[in-house]
């Protein structure tokens, strides 16, 4: 289906180009949305005498938008979840708990402007972007821990599950030295068959 894009769309145009889409994209998010018109005669007429009303419409909420992300850009928000000793979280950290982090913390977002592109599943920290406009793009840190002594950890920069793993292995190490006592341990040769006896 051939549409007239009403605002900018990514990986398909800007404002007033004419694109081929799949009639089951414009019918059930482009049009709904108010994100473009049916190119036909008409739609094409109406576009034309409206236009330079729509581009300066785009250009009001796209300076609100950059005023917004002075805002936004490089917050960063912490989440205690629980996990595994692996790392591995007990479900995955959504789209709407960090809109619920960002706007406890005074952010203003919705939903449909978080771009998650995989759910978070493991403790570490992860960085989101926040689509203010289709012209605007932030990002914000998430940092999901086991507690917020890890979490300040991760803030530095330090691995934890990693870092934990190390201290696994060298108590584990010192655990086999101990149970030695540091003594040396004979051990017999086992006996050599005799095979002349033939």
């Amino acid at each position: 289906m051939e549409i007239i894009l009403l605002e900018r769309v990514e990986k398909l145009g800007s404002i007033g180009d004419v694109v081929t889409v799949k009639d089951g994209y414009a019918r059930n998010f482009l049009l709904p949305n108010k994100k473009a018109l049916r190119a036909n005669a008409a739609n094409r007429k109406v576009f034309e005498a409206n236009r330079s009303k729509i581009e300066a419409d785009n250009a009001a909420r796209r300076g609100e938008a950059e005023v917004h992300a002075t805002d936004v850009e490089g917050r960063s928000v912490i989440l205690i979840r629980a996990s595994s000793n692996s790392g591995q979280l007990y479900g995955s950290v959504s789209v709407r708990d960090i809109v619920d982090a960002l706007n406890a913390d005074g952010a203003n977002l919705q939903k449909a402007m978080i771009v998650l592109e995989r759910p978070i599943k493991t403790i570490g920290v992860s960085t989101v972007r926040i689509q203010l406009h289709p012209e605007v793009a932030v990002t914000v840190k998430v940092n999901v821990a086991r507690s917020p002594d890890e979490a300040e950890q991760q803030a530095q920069g330090v691995d934890v599950i990693a870092a934990m793993f190390d201290e696994d292995v060298a108590a584990a190490a010192d655990t086999d030295f101990e149970a030695g006592n540091g003594e040396d341990i004979e051990v017999e040769a086992p006996a050599a068959e005799d095979s002349e006896e033939a």
